[in-house]
């Protein structure tokens, strides 16, 4: 695996955040009074009541939708299924007694990661919208759409659902769709700085439409749907966990020691190409260094296969395709290394982590850019572009954060700062607010 890399110029953030940001707020670890702060880009964060304050409005509501049967339609990658879950703790948590039905697609990764999580699951035709929407591919869509919200269509006759949410994905939009085709209440939520067209399309007949940030309320055309709520983050990761236990479940003879360094790396749910190479073209040379150092490795489903191949086992190497157990990853690494995607930016802030992050040139929207440019601005993420992406650049990133302790430090500080962890109790709060408002009529 011998491969000869030329060295690229780093930068803490390649793309100046001043460039289009007029300015940022300052965040307080607890704010007194809710507040309202605007970012003249795609992206900016909104503060808001305490997640106790929401948690325990949300139990008022607990005798009034005593009954209450929701459905999620989410899928494609983790950052669909991940806030949809996310809203589903929270719910269960305010009325132990609420059905839940989430819908997605056979074989795919929501197929192994809902019921993994407790929640019954019922899969659908897959129904995909090609780039460049011209593209021949996207002859036959016609056909899938209208087979996929028929399925959906029975499914949600038989579980007859108050509401349903909709996380975005290609399942989306067809279950959504047929939702709305039997007269059901119908809510969802976008994660990124600008809407997909699923989301667009379905805002003109949702109930509520809840967004990350301030500035995507002008991507929609009703803006007077649009509640600004943050991304939902897992309740799982809200919880202690200890350093030393978690690292027991991944590194059960050595990981626990003190001194121990993990790097918790995040090819993607899919797989992140690049970053597999760049860390495959690294990882046993800086095992090799670095006698106290661990690698925790999410190749993504669909690198996997590849990477075990290459991949020589170590002692301190734990090779997955998916992370089942995030909570557990994120409690025990020290340093993470991903793609920009929102909910994943969500997440390391809401565990305080210090990060390095590879956005995704792919998205023709630009959201990773804008997110990784955010989180390089509130939390001293590191930012390595597609070009600068090597393993030299990658291997020389990861020693400068983990060599310097104020650095981390640093850091960690500022991510849980600008962190807004309760987004999902918010979001179930206002889902029973409205079924109640919906039920006494």
């Amino acid at each position: 695996m011998a491969t000869t890399h030329r060295h690229r110029h780093l930068l803490p953030s390649p793309f100046p955040v001043s460039s289009y940001l007029s300015y940022y707020p300052s965040f307080l670890p607890f704010p007194t009074k809710p507040r309202s702060r605007k970012i003249l880009c795609c992206l900016s964060i909104k503060h808001s009541n305490d997640s106790q304050s929401a948690t325990s409005n949300a139990n008022n509501h607990q005798q009034d939708t005593s009954n209450l049967r929701v459905v999620f339609a989410a899928g494609g990658t983790g950052g669909h299924i991940i806030p949809a879950v996310a809203i589903a703790d929270e719910l269960r948590i305010a009325n132990p007694n609420t059905q839940f039905l989430f819908i997605g697609t056979p074989n795919s990764v929501e197929s192994a990661s809902i019921p993994s999580a407790g929640y019954p699951f019922s899969s659908i035709p897959p129904v995909r919208l090609y780039r460049p929407l011209l593209s021949l591919r996207n002859l036959s869509l016609p056909f899938h759409l209208i087979q996929s919200t028929i399925h959906s269509f029975k499914l949600l006759r038989d579980f007859n659902p108050h509401v349903v949410v909709g996380t975005g994905g290609y399942v989306s939009f067809p279950t959504c769709l047929a939702a709305l085709f039997r007269g059901l209440k119908v809510v969802i939520q976008e994660q990124n700085s600008v809407p997909g067209i699923a989301n667009y399309v379905l805002s003109f007949l949702a109930e509520v439409v809840f967004v990350a940030y301030n500035s995507t309320v002008e991507c929609f055309p009703r803006k007077h749907k649009c509640l600004v709520s943050g991304n939902p983050v897992r309740l799982s990761l809200r919880q202690f966990v200890s350093k030393a236990v978690a690292r027991k479940e991944f590194f059960p003879r050595s990981g626990g020691k003190e001194e121990a360094k993990v790097i918790l790396v995040l090819g993607g749910s899919l797989g992140a190409n690049t970053v597999n190479i760049a860390l495959l073209n690294l990882y046993s040379q800086m095992l090799l260094e670095h006698k106290n150092w661990f690698i925790i490795w999410q190749t993504g489903v669909e690198s996997y296969n590849e990477m075990e191949s290459l991949v020589r086992i170590h002692p301190h190497l734990f090779l997955t395709p998916f992370l089942h157990s995030m909570d557990l990853a994120y409690a025990a690494a020290d340093l993470v290394v991903s793609r920009a995607g929102a909910m994943t930016c969500s997440e390391i802030l809401a565990t305080g982590k210090p990060a390095i992050l590879i956005p995704s040139p792919n998205l023709e929207e630009g959201h990773q850019l804008r997110n990784a440019s955010l989180m390089a601005d509130v939390a001293g993420t590191r930012v390595i572009t597609e070009d600068e992406l090597d393993s030299t650049t990658l291997g020389a990133t990861i020693e400068e954060i983990i060599g310097d302790k104020d650095v981390m430090a640093d850091m960690s500080e500022r991510a849980l700062k600008a962190a807004k962890p309760d987004a999902s109790a918010e979001i179930a709060l206002h889902i029973l607010s409205l079924v109640e408002a919906s039920t006494k009529k």
